[in-house]
């Protein structure tokens, strides 16, 4: 998928979490935030993958790492939710982590506990 489209599909996604945090509010738990994401996303036209499992490879052999991503968008944006009152390098590192074991290109970590939305979003393309 070239840049220009997965530059459109991060703004309809932020523009989703935008969305669901002013019907929401800052107070809810991660899971509530995942399920509003999903529907919006999905009444926008977009295959949404929730709870995806992440492969992890080591020394040649497939492994299960237990490591799951919070949403997969159009088969290529990796969407991790957080309500928490910061975000943590921990969190930034477990982003750029997913995108590597996945091969994607870009992620969005969405921080549902900011007062206003827009403080909450950070973008990673690697």
């Amino acid at each position: 998928m070239d840049h220009g489209t997965l530059k459109h599909i991060s703004y309809e996604i932020i523009g989703c979490a935008y969305k669901v945090h002013s019907a929401l509010g800052p107070g809810v738990l991660e899971s509530a935030y995942e399920v509003c994401m999903a529907h919006e996303l999905v009444k926008c036209g977009y295959t949404v993958q929730r709870q995806v499992m992440i492969p992890l490879e080591y020394d040649g052999v497939q492994l299960e790492s237990g490591f799951r991503l919070d949403l997969l968008v159009a088969d290529e944006i990796i969407v991790e939710l957080k309500a928490v009152d910061r975000i943590l390098p921990v969190h930034q590192a477990q982003i750029i982590t997913y995108l590597k074991l996945m091969k994607k290109h870009v992620g969005l970590l969405l921080n549902f506990h900011e007062a206003r939305m827009r403080e909450g979003i950070h973008r990673f393309v690697i």
